[in-house]
């Protein structure tokens, strides 16, 4: 079950907030239709229920708080937008490496794939998917962890009839199963049709929340589509006759050729326009949509913060008020009513003579002309929107049983009797019991906040398996396979050119490293490749697809640095082996000789390189780039070298020579197969301006690195 309580968005500048106090429910088993027309404020409210949006409210998902919920994704599906995915991953790829990041079963990527009919596609890449089948690959997404909660922004957006009657036929057996399901959608008869309960928003307020048969009998009301090119001379005539016959229709003029008429059929129209000789040329019964709003009264911050259960829903029990509109009033531009004549009521019917209708026969006559607007059989919504309390139960007033005061209105109005007609429906008292979390504060407080709880965006967590995610991110795609071999290539090619000219060292020459060059390829390459390991979480984030914000823990940044390590000696070894392969085949077995002091050698070389890459991820987690984490990498030779180097210029009056044998005796033990040689190798690359420059860089982007996640915590 899903419980929304005082949604409110931030208000912005010099307009009111996208969604102010929205409180519903959905209940599990159900499907539930959050219905509003364009910028009524869906997925504002869908971010504020995944705290993915800063605001005001609170959202339980089976009584607890989406932030304290170990494992949001196994609790909650989402599908907001397009799959953020890497286009070049393919279908499989993509579903095999979220499998790592919720903690399932690398088979359940099959699985899901057969459920959404997608297995024929399973090795298209994501940018060549239609609209329809990325659809279908994000509903895949949302079950990947099988949750008993589905949120879906206008799921069928952009698709057939076909494939939105197959994604309904989706939900409908997941709520079969137990299951909550909540989508958006700007259609009401697509509301009406495939949802059991339908929540409408107007100017990102609650009108009306309703069973889907009365949100069909209330607000979907029948009508006859007439196009004609006397549509005006035909709407008058019906008007007409109406009056004459005293009868209740609506005659709505939409603007050009067309007409809707309320209240009657196609065989009566028809026989109007006949008898009349009025050509028609389209004659058919519609079911008229909820239509758009029109401009919201005016906005007013919230006072106080009352729960749902002290006031029905507006628009559904209660007259709206001047300045509300709701779909059942048509607009101008869409239902614009033809004014009824002097002396007449606005449908048609004269009152006796020196007799004046009440208003609230007026009312009584109004509605009865609009189809009832709220049935007497329903529910009052207090009762429907009842929420019962997630945490542990503390009374609050013992033995007050009234209904508490509405926002910003009198204390003492809820138990106060009103002569309003529209008023005197049974709203049943709220329990006397509050949840903790939820109890409300004493009026003679004024200490205390009236408002809901402030929303705030959480991080991410770390995925459940991190080092397996980081594998298959990485192997998904072809970038580092390209980056791999276009590094092999420029070595290979640069060694024989540097061999040719025979005036480089070998140590050098097998590193393909010239003295002109800031740093050899593969070092650049492993730089490359580990901006990239956080460069694409940020272009594609499909860690952050139910969290908004790439998470920075420490799992996944362990996970990264071990890959790209891993990723950078072998690009290294490969280098070393090629590079030694072509200068044997081209030269000659002199240049392919292995050196003397290879060990210290290729210390240094394994340091280079993993400091390089270490650079390149910590950079781009910083900056969110991978054109940033590159920047870093060349950054290191280019700037930090020549500052390195003027700090240590001058004559050295004391060397570390001997620092291998001070270490052995300082931890008071033997080196171990002798040790104390790959410890002076990683001395020794320090100790050189490249080394030093390197070191340090990766302390400070450490540091930056930690700081940041750090901040976005507090924040």
């Amino acid at each position: 079950m899903i419980q929304a309580i005082g949604l409110t968005s931030n208000p912005r500048e010099e307009l009111p907030p996208a969604v102010d106090d929205v409180s519903f429910e959905a209940r599990a088993g159900r499907v539930t239709a959050l219905l509003g027309a364009e910028g009524a404020g869906k997925t504002t409210a869908l971010r504020l229920m995944l705290e993915l949006q800063q605001g005001r409210g609170i959202t339980y998902f089976r009584g607890r708080p989406l932030h304290r919920i170990a494992h949001p994704s196994r609790e909650v599906g989402v599908l907001l937008g397009d799959v953020p995915g890497h286009p070049a991953r393919t279908v499989r790829g993509h579903l095999r490496m979220l499998c790592a990041a919720v903690g399932v079963p690398v088979q359940r990527a099959d699985d899901v794939l057969e459920v959404v009919g997608l297995v024929s596609l399973r090795d298209e890449r994501l940018g060549t998917l239609s609209r329809g089948m990325d659809r279908r690959l994000g509903l895949g997404c949302a079950l990947l962890a099988d949750p008993h909660t589905l949120v879906l922004d206008a799921p069928t957006e952009g698709l057939s009839v076909r494939e939105g009657a197959w994604l309904h036929g989706i939900l409908r057996a997941h709520a079969r199963q137990g299951g909550t399901v909540l989508f958006t959608t700007g259609d009401p008869k697509e509301a009406a049709r495939t949802a059991d309960r339908v929540v409408t928003l107007e100017a990102g307020r609650l009108v009306a929340d309703q069973d889907a048969a009365d949100f069909a009998r209330t607000r979907l009301r029948p009508r006859v589509a007439v196009l004609s090119p006397y549509a005006a001379r035909l709407g008058a005539l019906l008007t007409k006759e109406a009056r004459a016959s005293r009868r209740s229709i609506e005659v709505v003029i939409e603007g050009g050729n067309r007409l809707s008429v309320y209240g009657s059929n196609c065989a009566d129209v028809g026989e109007v326009a006949y008898r009349h000789s009025i050509l028609v040329h389209q004659l058919a019964d519609e079911v008229g949509g909820a239509g758009p709003a029109g401009p919201p009264g005016p906005w007013r911050p919230p006072e106080a913060w009352t729960p749902p259960d002290a006031t029905p829903a507006r628009g559904f029990l209660q007259k709206p008020t001047q300045g509300d509109t709701t779909w059942d009033e048509p607009t101008q531009g869409d239902t614009t009513r033809n004014e009824p004549v002097q002396g007449e009521t606005p449908h048609g019917e004269t009152p006796p003579h020196g007799e004046t209708p009440s208003n609230g026969e007026a009312e009584t006559a109004e509605e009865a002309a609009l189809g009832q607007t709220h049935p007497p059989s329903a529910p009052p919504v207090a009762a429907s929107l009842s929420l019962p309390p997630p945490l542990p139960l503390v009374p609050s007033n013992e033995g007050d049983d009234t209904v508490p005061p509405a926002s910003g209105g009198d204390p003492h109005s809820a138990t106060t009797p009103s002569t309003d007609p529209s008023a005197t429906l049974p709203v049943p008292p709220v329990p006397p019991v509050l949840s903790a979390s939820l109890a409300l504060p004493s009026p003679h407080d004024d200490s205390a906040s009236r408002l809901p709880p402030p929303i705030t965006v959480h991080p991410g967590r770390s995925p459940l398996r991190p080092l397996r995610y980081e594998l298959r991110r990485l192997t998904g795609v072809g970038v580092g396979y390209f980056t791999l071999a276009a590094v092999l290539a420029t070595s290979a090619l640069l060694c024989v050119v540097l061999a040719r000219a025979g005036h480089t060292p070998q140590p050098r020459l097998l590193a393909a490293w010239p003295q002109e060059l800031p740093l050899p390829p593969a070092a650049l390459g492993a730089g490359l490749l580990g901006a990239l390991a956080f460069g694409d979480e940020f272009r594609h984030p499909a860690l952050a697809v139910d969290r908004g914000t790439v998470p920075r823990r420490v799992g996944l940044l362990v996970a990264k640095l071990l890959v790209a390590a891993a990723t950078a000696l072998l690009s290294g070894a490969l280098t070393v082996g090629a590079d030694a392969a072509v200068l044997h085949l081209v030269y000659g077995e002199e240049l392919a000789k292995v050196p003397t002091d290879w060990l210290s050698l290729s210390t240094s070389w394994a340091a280079l390189l993993t400091g390089c890459a270490w650079a390149g991820v910590l950079a781009a987690g910083i900056f969110r780039s991978t054109t940033a984490g590159l920047a870093a990498v060349l950054g290191v030779p280019i700037v930090v070298v020549p500052l390195v180097q003027k700090a240590v210029q001058g004559p050295a009056v004391r060397s570390a020579a001997g620092l291998s044998g001070r270490l052995r005796d300082l931890v008071l033990m033997q080196w171990p197969f002798g040790a104390e040689r790959y410890v002076a190798g990683g001395v020794r690359m320090i100790v050189q301006p490249v080394g030093g420059a390197l070191a340090l860089s990766l302390t400070a982007l450490l540091c930056a690195y930690v700081l940041t996640a750090m901040r976005s915590r507090v924040r």
